[in-house]
């Protein structure tokens, strides 16, 4: 199992679609007791929240979130824990949207140092 997600901040790798998260969204995450949940903002998203549950390396949450042009959304996300080769990690994602129609894949990384 990959290290704990606690205090470590992630980025997308690319941007997404309008009021989506995109390459300027960072992510705080938090982890304690197999509970995930982090603060996220940046780009077309003012404030955004996740929370839920990590079994092994699988990461299942929900999120919510404000954009800039005043609409929230919602959803559920399915994260993947992978190690990089130079110790970082990577979030291997596969995402819908709740509150509207969509769904898609992502990914975001601890920003190099």
């Amino acid at each position: 199992m990959a290290r704990s997600l606690d205090g470590l901040v992630f980025v997308p790798v690319a941007d997404q679609a309008p009021g989506q998260v995109g390459r300027r969204t960072r992510f705080e995450y938090h982890e304690q007791d197999g509970h995930v949940w982090a603060e996220y903002r940046g780009g077309d998203v003012v404030r955004g929240h996740l929370v839920g549950t990590r079994s092994g390396d699988t990461v299942d949450f929900r999120y919510v979130q404000l954009r800039l042009d005043g609409t929230t959304a919602s959803g559920h996300c399915v994260s993947l824990v992978r190690a990089l080769a130079d110790g970082r990690l990577r979030l291997e994602e596969t995402w819908t949207w709740e509150s509207q129609e969509g769904s898609g894949t992502s990914v975001v990384e601890q920003p190099p140092v």
